[in-house]
């Protein structure tokens, strides 16, 4: 039987939920953006009347306004967007349980399954699509499809408030002449090299020597041209799945350029916080550590290290990403933006081989600390209990999203 596979995505999710929160917005340019202040200034969504006056998302709010002179900026609040998000996807399981989120705002449904009590394909999308703009006031755009990439495609081909069918037979007359970037895997980076060598619609790409995209762009240029082609045979998770995590990473840009080193130290600690949160969680160890420094040019240099223990500590992460950057950064300008991230991940409780350099007991108590202050943070919340020194760290905006599933590798 041909896989049934649908994708939906919430039009304009961000600013659409703002306008169900405050009506007054509707039928203006609006746009929610960040803190000019803490210098997250950016567009993370926009209103179809702002989108139709060029505003973009990820340009600076500045940029924005120059375009849209009467743009209304609004702040985040995420936890709304989550609040909805979960709100939708109790929707989409009303027709199936193999559900993939991608990102708070998108999901893929395989439905192949669930045609004989719903209908065909586009019955369920429209049904979908109907009762998402009745019960939740917001609107989806579906695309339906064999497989994950094309569904993802058809989504994105008519918006707001559409479905879209992207059949077998005739995929090739709808979209090989589309642009290579209305693909997913095809981004910035890549589309530019692709041009460079004249490859510039879908179809172009799905006729290129398949070695050819091998040698340029590895395996995945195998999978561009496998996906080009309609071949993507990749599944649907089931809901609920979450794949073992390869690294676990937290950074921030800081309200104003760090001129010391105490400054970074105090950045790394509050950073690694969550860091060691998520490896408890999740049941892991770090055996390395990685960091991503962008300084006031905005140019990132990345480092990272071995550590001489598995560890899932923070204060442990902390401490060996700072005497990486204290070796290799040299301060010809001052540091932007931070990141930490704990790489090289094992199980938590693999056996570690010891050795005579290692204080095998400190690390023991500092594991024992953490797992007690992460318990006083689970009852009390993250402000429950937290170092000293980080009770004047103003240099990282404080604000703390919902939880929510991001866009991942596609899986087979």
């Amino acid at each position: 039987m041909e896989r049934v596979i649908l994708h939906s995505d919430i039009n304009n999710c961000y600013a659409s939920i703002e306008m169900l929160y405050d009506p007054t917005l509707r039928g203006k340019p609006i746009a929610v953006g960040g803190s000019v202040e803490t210098r997250h200034g950016i567009i993370l969504a926009k209103s179809e009347q702002a989108k139709r006056c060029g505003v973009k998302t990820g340009e600076a709010i500045w940029q924005a306004q120059q375009k849209c002179r009467d743009l209304i900026v609004v702040p985040p609040h995420f936890e709304r967007y989550s609040r909805y998000s979960r709100l939708v996807r109790d929707i989409y399981r009303r027709y199936t349980d193999t559900i993939e989120p991608f990102g708070l705002d998108e999901c893929w449904l395989d439905v192949t399954g669930s045609q004989g009590l719903f209908g065909a394909g586009d019955a369920i999308a429209e049904d979908i699509r109907k009762t998402v703009s009745r019960e939740l006031g917001i609107t989806v755009s579906v695309g339906v499809s064999f497989n994950k990439i094309f569904a993802k495609l058809g989504s994105d081909l008519k918006k707001p408030d559409a479905v879209t069918v992207i059949e077998k037979r005739n995929f090739k007359e709808k979209i090989w002449d589309l642009p290579a970037s209305a693909m997913l895997g095809c981004g910035r980076a890549t589309v530019r090299r692709l041009e460079s060598y004249g490859v510039h619609t879908i179809g172009q790409l799905a006729a290129c020597d398949l070695h050819f995209l091998q040698y340029t762009f590895g395996k995945m240029g195998e999978e561009l041209w496998k996906y080009a082609n309609g071949l993507d045979v990749s599944r649907v998770k089931p809901d609920g799945f979450t794949e073992v995590s390869k690294s676990i990473g937290h950074g921030s840009t800081c309200v104003r350029d760090l001129t010391t080193a105490q400054e970074v130290w105090l950045v790394l600690l509050s950073l690694a916080q969550e860091v060691g949160r998520r490896l408890h969680a999740e049941g892991l160890a770090a055996t390395a550590v990685q960091i991503g420094i962008k300084d006031s040019a905005l140019f990132v240099r990345q480092y990272q290290c071995p550590l001489q223990i598995p560890t899932q500590s923070a204060f442990e992460l902390a401490k060996a990403a700072f005497a990486l950057f204290t070796n290799a950064y040299r301060w010809e300008l001052n540091v932007r933006a931070v990141t930490i991230r704990a790489i090289r991940l094992i199980g938590a409780d693999t056996p570690v081989q010891t050795d005579l350099f290692s204080d095998f007991s400190r690390h023991i108590r500092q594991e024992k600390i953490d797992r007690t202050v992460l318990e006083i943070r689970r009852r009390y919340g993250k402000t429950g209990i937290f170092n000293a020194c980080l009770l004047m760290e103003k240099n990282i905006p404080h604000f703390a999203p919902d939880h929510a599933v991001l866009p991942g590798m596609m899986y087979r």
